[in-house]
């Protein structure tokens, strides 16, 4: 009996051993500013048959993650991965990739939104439909307990995640230096002092119809609030509104916009600025085919309201305006009077007069002197569509229009008149000219506010006859 006792000492002390050994193998200890990733190693259930994480009990990567304390685990069949929580600091932008979920549609670059507690709930986002890859939702500051096997989590400060392969490496260092190379990881900031505009370009979504080159505005009432996209802060309005991929007619002004960069880039463009003195035409590269409004007789274009495509009839007036520079154009107008100088060596404040020179002429003694001469015009502000629509610009009127009808006028009053008689009648000739030429000038929307005539200077002899 003695003997026996002996010997069943070393068993007793290997099962306690054993019992220990097993305790503390069960018990997992997870740090406050940890989470732990559960694996399961074998399983009743079985393996996966598709997919990553093992939704009903397989073996495999487990939905939930254990949080901070201890936890009791049945030994060898489970491995727990501490990896830390994920913190967004204020300001910044956290960006998610999904390893598992279904497949992306041929027209999405990212994946669509699903509810799952900002990507803290794997089976959540699994069950309602979410897809792998890069996400649209992104994640703003504070801390969340992302499971790190579906999850891979990029922010400026690293890339958080379960290694599962090396070639996953590659493919998130690259993601990442596309945020960064984005500025990606802060939101855009557009400072009233900067006059500054946003011109948003779209990388996800439905392509733009054949022949369109911008998306138009879309789901941009707040009273609408399921199609509200609040300046593509939510691409899921956005699309569902109808937006395109593409460069939008939509612009952002100055404010704070927390923008998935991967979805939609913006590239700073200065307002438009008009001034005192000047009015802006706008010439629209986009919208509807509008009604023109310049009547049947008046075959220059395309005149029509506001919003639609063509010269819109009403000009914007002094002012800084959020204009989108890539849909359409808008060409100065001055509305104070300007002075054209046919004189080559001076050229007027609005330099619309720098390829002008002084009138060459012929007189009635067969002299050909040089008539330098100035002209007051003036734009009436209502007008300047008008202008813009028949000439394209002022320089191009001054150049192709008024400059050959100027010369021929007073190429033709020198016919009549000897070089002494110009020269005598140079203030009649002025007077003349105001008068008649007022009506050429309001045939093309201008007003001829007065002519200044200069000396006439010879530069020949008379001809021998």
């Amino acid at each position: 009996m003695y003997w026996l006792t002996l010997l069943s000492l070393p068993i007793l002390v290997l099962v306690g051993i054993l019992a220990l050994w097993a305790f503390f193998s069960a018990v997992r200890f997870i740090p406050n500013n940890r989470v732990g990733i559960v694996e399961k190693r074998f399983s009743l259930k079985g393996s996966l048959k598709s997919g990553l994480i093992a939704l009903h009990g397989e073996a495999g990567y487990q939905p939930h993650v254990l949080r901070g304390g201890i936890h009791l685990l049945v030994p060898f069949q489970y491995r727990v991965h501490i990896v830390p929580l994920i913190t967004i600091p204020q300001g910044k932008i956290g960006y998610v990739f999904a390893r598992d979920g279904l497949p992306l549609e041929p027209d999405q670059t990212l994946a669509r939104a699903t509810s799952c507690s900002h990507f803290q709930d794997v089976a959540a986002f699994l069950q309602n439909g979410g897809q792998r890859g890069p996400q649209r939702q992104i994640l703003r500051e504070g801390t969340y307990a992302i499971n790190l096997a579906q999850f891979v989590v990029i922010t400026q400060d690293g890339v958080f995640y379960l290694p599962l392969s090396r070639e996953e490496d590659a493919t998130f260092k690259r993601m990442s230096d596309v945020i960064a190379e984005r500025g990606g990881f802060q939101p855009v900031i557009i400072k009233g002092a900067d006059d500054m505009v946003g011109i948003v370009t779209v990388h996800d979504g439905p392509s733009l119809p054949e022949g369109w080159i911008i998306a138009p505005t879309v789901g941009d009432d707040p009273n609408q609030p399921e199609t509200y996209h609040n300046n593509f802060q939510d691409p899921e309005r956005f699309l569902k509104a109808g937006g395109m991929r593409g460069r939008q007619l939509q612009v952002v002004v100055e404010g704070t916009y927390y923008i998935n960069r991967l979805f939609a880039t913006v590239e700073l463009i200065p307002k438009t600025v008009i001034e005192v003195g000047w009015v802006g035409v706008v010439v629209s590269y986009t919208g509807e085919a509008g009604v023109d409004l310049s009547g049947e007789d008046y075959k220059h274009g395309e005149m029509v309201t506001q919003g639609q495509r063509g010269v819109w009839s009403v000009p914007l007036l002094p002012g800084k305006y959020a204009f989108n520079t890539y849909a359409g154009k808008v060409i100065p107008v001055p509305t104070t009077n300007f002075i054209l100088k046919w004189v080559r060596s001076e050229v007027g404040a609005h330099r619309f007069d720098e390829n002008l020179s002084e009138v060459t002429l012929i007189t009635k003694d067969a002299f050909e002197p040089l008539l330098p001469l100035s002209v007051v015009v003036h734009i009436d502000y209502r007008k300047a569509p008008l202008v813009i629509q028949r000439f394209g610009d002022i320089k191009r009127l001054v150049d192709q229009t008024l400059d050959p009808m100027v010369a021929a006028y007073f190429k033709n009053i020198a016919q009549t008149r000897t070089l002494i008689q110009l020269i005598q009648e140079r203030s009649e000739i002025q007077r003349t000219a105001s008068q008649e030429m007022k009506a050429k000038f309001a045939h093309y929307n201008l007003e001829l506010e007065e002519v200044l005539i200069g000396t006439p200077t010879s530069r020949a002899t008379p001809t021998s006859r």
